[in-house]
């Protein structure tokens, strides 16, 4: 007999190497020894000073459980098989590649930056020395920014795809099982890398192909079909169907589309901060607690959102036991985003806090660029930032109070990134459509969360790029209603925000492409 169960354990239940056991025993009836548990889902409810951990069982009562999960997936030797190219070695076009292998089709991918062990070089020298490589970074390379990151899992993609075929992929390379419990999974930026190695190896164990250091520099269109690849301005390759999976920083390729006059439209996206508190100070306001956190719970994480003059604030990309780190693409910018490591046990939580643009009302001076006005602003403020941070990766920062009462911070509070904080007046640097916003969203979050608003907080600059300002249209086929063979495709195209959404997308981008090939 099995029987679906939900029940919630106290931290003192949850502390027992059998706790799960003896309550399920007690609320079935049932004796110990006679049931077999697999949790389904596990999450935790610390929304009163009492926390409980909730629990969604199948427990098997006198009855041999069903096997185990297997995630054997039916990848085909496509070495000799009709060939789908795709341009960028990010979620998107991981699982594009991974889903021509199961549909017998072979991925040619192309990657403008390094696989991820060289890759870390290019991260030391971006945080040690400065220097940006502009085709190797935290946002380009094997695995895209996914790759460090903290690895969630979390979207609302329900309706896009199946998430639970993303997730057991992840296990079937590498990540932890414990992802298809959790109700907010995450990886960790230390396990993605060798998460990425395993799909890369798959991939060309099966006959596909993949090309680091190779950058599409130009298509070939003609009578509105797409003929060709231009590779590091060299090599003309010949190809059918493309699935261009670049990601939302990729800029050079949005300009190579609008410079070639192919259809791009301007979506709107969201920009700001990121604030950084010492751990301890959110797991006090999260979890009711003095001093330490119980061992039992992770790193309290956030999610907050505010109405200001009628945008959005919000939080974005909360990486709990985390750091920040400089994601910039180009010399001349400064750019911040967060991750984690998986067990989240670092001193400081930090967030994106952005603000809603919308592109078509509140960035009138940039009308001349066209279907890339968004990204223009985007590279001014990154470029103010770079210039008032010391023009280096050290990043523009003030205390938080600071920040929303107007005053320059004489000094600033220790830090996660590396390249370090430059005390400036970060609220008059920012666009006022951004600033004041930000400085009325704080002061709501600190109603919010009683202790959120402090000075021991940092306000650090800019946190640009959370989503594409550029969509690259599709029609229902999932093609380029003006170049056949183009498949856009993830948070470059503007579907996807997220690593799980990207993966969805660009299965379904793959799918698209073989039809009719």
């Amino acid at each position: 007999m099995v029987r679906n169960v939900q029940i919630r354990l106290s931290l003192k239940e949850e502390g027992d190497p059998n706790g799960l056991q003896k309550r399920v025993a007690t609320y079935l009836g049932v004796p110990e020894k006679e049931l077999t548990i697999h949790v389904l889902r596990k999450s935790i409810d610390a929304r009163k000073p009492k926390i409980y951990f909730n629990y969604k069982l199948a427990v098997y009562i006198n009855e041999i459980p069903e096997n185990k999960e297997t995630y054997n997936f039916d990848y085909k030797d496509v070495s000799q098989a009709k060939e789908i190219h795709i341009i960028g070695f990010g979620p998107a076009g991981m699982w594009a590649a991974l889903r021509c292998l199961e549909l017998g089709y072979k991925p040619i991918v192309y990657e403008r930056g390094k696989n991820v062990k060289d890759r870390r070089r290019d991260l030391r020298a971006i945080n040690i020395n400065h220097i940006v490589n502009s085709e190797s970074n935290y946002c380009f390379g094997e695995g895209g920014a996914g790759t460090y990151s903290d690895g969630k899992l979390y979207t609302r993609s329900l309706k896009r795809g199946d998430v639970k075929r993303i997730f057991k992929s992840l296990v079937h390379h590498g990540a932890t099982p414990q992802i298809l419990i959790d109700a907010h999974p995450h990886i960790g930026t230390n396990k993605l890398p060798k998460v990425v190695k395993n799909i890369r190896e798959t991939i060309l164990k099966y006959g596909g192909e993949i090309h680091f250091n190779t950058k599409v520099t130009d298509f070939i269109i003609e009578n509105n079909q797409l003929n060709a690849l231009v590779l590091n301005n060299e090599t003309e390759t010949k190809v059918k169907r493309v699935i261009l999976a670049t990601g939302h920083s990729a800029r050079d390729i949005f300009e190579l589309l609008h410079k070639k006059e192919i259809l791009l439209k301007a979506k709107s996206f969201a920009m700001g901060v990121r604030v950084e508190h010492p751990q301890h100070i959110i797991d006090s306001i999260q979890y009711h607690c003095k001093g330490e956190r119980n061992e039992l719970l992770p790193a309290a994480a956030y999610s907050l959102v505010e109405q200001v003059k009628g945008r959005g604030v919000y939080s974005f990309c909360m990486c709990p036991g985390g750091f920040i780190v400089p994601a910039a693409t180009a010399p001349g910018e400064i750019v911040v985003n967060g991750m984690s490591p998986s067990k989240r046990n670092n001193l400081f939580a930090n967030s994106g806090i952005v603000v809603e643009i919308n592109v078509e009302k509140d960035i009138p001076k940039y009308e001349r660029f066209g279907p890339l006005k968004g990204l223009a602003y985007q590279k001014d403020l990154e470029r103010l930032a770079f210039t008032s941070g010391g023009r280096s990766q050290v990043a523009p920062a003030q205390r938080l109070t600071d920040f929303v009462e107007g005053k320059l911070s004489p000094d600033l509070n220790p830090t996660s990134y590396r390249p370090g904080l430059r005390s400036v007046p970060l609220h008059s640097l920012m666009p006022k459509i951004i600033g004041s916003r930000l400085r009325n969203g704080f002061a709501a979050f600190g109603k919010k969360m009683s202790g959120f608003y402090t000075s021991e907080a940092n306000v650090i600059g800019v946190e640009s790029r959370t989503s594409s300002p550029v969509n690259i249209p599709r029609n229902d086929s999932l093609e380029h209603p003006d170049v056949k063979g183009l498949f856009p495709c993830g948070e470059g195209g503007g579907y996807a925000g997220g690593i799980v959404s990207a993966a969805m997308d660009g299965e379904r981008c793959a799918e698209a492409a073989i039809v009719g090939l």
